[in-house]
């Protein structure tokens, strides 16, 4: 890519922040008038966290770790949030895009792997002009989009060629299950689509001699209790209308988080038996990734 066709995009998506339409709520928030939009973002890049993380797939944070920035705030309002002080109470720390730059080149220099912008979406324009200014000053390792899956096509387009690894969620399979868990009644065929323009401008992933991922998708997917995600028919997508060498992270940790406690489909761990009847749903999908196997051992000893 050009640094004139990098500027024009940082400036596009600048323009479009105005009247906020950068994912899929579109809510015309105007951000640059200090106007709230419903991720809770206004004028200002917000950072929670920024560190080498250990925890991602063996591929994301290989032998030196994932070099995560967590940003505030989040266009869901999953009512179990394991992050919720930062998706939902905005908990953080204004940045400028000169600062967000020089966090990049430091978790470089600490070696990273890859540089993995954590649910990002609502402060694209801050962190597309820091990676460009990020690249001026060496930054060269990959740059991992990391988020709820829930994006337009257009912002996924505006990153081809910026972003290197895409790593977005498959939550649910029925609108009504993600309207009352997560406020978003359009999920499945927004995430679906999404899902599609990921696929064809990244492709499968791609790893180096180390099995570290240097380009191309990995699909995350969040087992709920009593089957609320609706895993078999998202496996089914991602087999028939993606590819079935898309490697799935199939995630265990679901635990009552936040408002999840209110409500009794929601308000327990998930269970062995349930982990592993999605491992052998995702593997007679034909499918293979990841597996969290604390709980499988669990059950086995």
């Amino acid at each position: 890519m050009t640094g004139e066709d990098f500027l024009y995009r940082i400036k596009y998506l600048y323009k479009i922040t105005e009247s906020c339409s950068l994912c899929p709520r579109c809510c015309n928030a105007k951000r640059f008038k200090a106007e709230e939009g419903l991720c809770g973002a206004k004028d200002k890049l917000r950072i929670a966290s920024f560190n080498i993380h250990k925890g991602e797939e063996p591929c994301i944070s290989g032998r030196n770790g994932s070099g995560t920035i967590f940003f505030s705030g989040c266009s869901l309002k999953c009512k179990f949030c394991q992050n919720y002080p930062i998706s939902r109470f905005y908990n953080g720390k204004n940045y400028n895009v000169s600062e967000l730059s020089d966090i990049m080149i430091k978790l470089q220099k600490r070696g990273a792997h890859n540089i993995n912008l954590v649910t990002s979406t609502h402060f694209m324009p801050f962190i597309v002009e820091a990676l460009y200014i990020a690249k001026d000053k060496g930054l060269k390792i990959p740059v991992i989009y990391n988020s709820s899956g829930y994006e337009t096509e257009e912002l996924i387009e505006i990153l081809d060629g910026i972003i290197d690894i895409y790593l977005p969620d498959i939550k649910y399979s029925d609108n009504k299950i993600a309207l009352k868990y997560s406020g978003a009644d359009n999920y499945v065929e927004v995430n679906r689509k999404a899902l599609k323009k990921i696929y064809k401008q990244s492709g499968e992933l791609q790893t180096d001699f180390s099995g570290i991922a240097i380009k191309g998708m990995l699909v995350r997917h969040l087992v709920l209790p009593e089957d609320l995600s609706g895993y078999k028919e998202s496996f089914k997508f991602i087999a028939e209308e993606l590819s079935k060498n898309i490697p799935v992270s199939l995630m265990s940790q679901y635990f009552p988080a936040y408002k999840a406690f209110n409500d009794n489909a929601v308000n327990r761990k998930i269970t062995a038996e349930e982990y592993i009847k999605a491992v052998d749903c995702l593997s007679n999908a034909g499918l293979a990734g990841y597996y969290q196997t604390d709980l499988i051992n669990d059950l086995t000893i």
